[in-house]
Formats: structure tokens, sequence, C-alpha cells
């Protein structure tokens, strides 16, 4: 039975996945011609654009979140 039951991150593991997705990305980008990257990331970016209307913000509360984002990184 776990008693603690904190989240364990690894910063070393996680940066690892990170710069080997953004290596394995530039490299699709290189490979696939222009029209179906341009393609792919068309439909991306409007998946997030209809996705965002799920989740609206006010402006205060996205400055709010801002603001609180801005407070965690001063603190690393």
């Amino acid at each position: 039975m776990v008693e603690n039951m904190e989240l364990v991150f690894d910063r070393e593991a996680n940066r690892r996945e990170r710069l080997w997705f953004v290596r394995y990305y530039t490299d699709w980008v290189r490979k696939v011609p222009n029209r179906v990257w341009s393609r792919e990331q068309a439909k991306f970016i409007d998946s997030l654009i209809l996705n965002s209307r799920n989740f609206y913000l006010s402006p205060e509360e996205y400055l709010k979140m801002k603001e609180n984002g801005s407070q965690v990184k001063k603190k690393r």
C-alpha cells in the first residue's frame, strides 16, 4: 500500500521525452511535402480553436492564470 500519494515527476525523463518529440517532429516536417504539412497543421489549429470554445475564460481569468504561472516560474 502506498503511504505517500505525492506525484513523482522525473524532470530529466520529461526533458528527454520532449527532446525526442522535437527531433521526431522536425524530421517529419522535413520529409513531408509542404502541402501535406500545411494541411495537417491547419487541422490541428482548427481543432484547438474549436476546443477552446469549451473552455471559455474571461480576460480577467486569463490574466490571473498568466500571473499565477509567472509566479511559479520565479520560485524555480
